[in-house]
């Protein structure tokens, strides 16, 4: 499930809070289903992914609160910025995923937005569990150890 395939992607946006704020247990790659104005857009990286999440409605698994600005250029067709958009999964992870989400204190949240190597907007989905405040602190706590030591070691040698 888990694809860590970076063979030159553009990546769009990167939802930086999600590995401070969650526990991430397993990722996957799903497609995203987009109008034109929408890609077009993604193509100028004007995207939050910030404060989005991934919720299961009617047996599918949609991206929810994604911002993709409007594209300056369109017309009246142009598309809403936070409709929710459907993710594009086998039928057996959808039905891993929702198994999953309905165990309870878990919850699907986007890491990245990009492109893969064809050109198709692709989103890194995490499942994941919310973090304490504790746990937050101790995440920081070991990275900040972790830095200073390099710097130890790069002055030694």
């Amino acid at each position: 499930m888990a694809s860590n395939s970076s063979v030159s992607k553009k990546i769009i946006a990167v939802n930086r809070k999600a590995r401070r704020d969650y526990k991430i247990e397993d990722t996957l790659e799903a497609g995203i289903v987009l109008t034109g104005t929408e890609v077009k857009s993604l193509r100028l990286g004007r995207t939050n992914i910030g404060d989005s999440y991934a919720a299961e409605k009617g047996g599918e698994i949609f991206l929810q609160n994604a911002h993709i600005s409007e594209y300056f250029a369109g017309n009246i067709e142009n598309h809403e910025p936070n409709r929710p958009r459907k993710l594009l999964l086998r039928s057996r992870e959808i039905a891993k995923l929702i198994g999953t989400l309905r165990r309870g204190g878990i919850t699907l949240v986007p890491l990245s937005l990009y492109f893969n190597p064809r050109g198709i907007a692709k989103v890194e989905l995490a499942v994941a569990s919310g973090k304490r405040k504790y746990d937050k602190r101790q995440t920081e706590k070991a990275r900040s150890w972790q830095r200073q030591k390099e710097r130890l070691i790069r002055k030694d040698v």
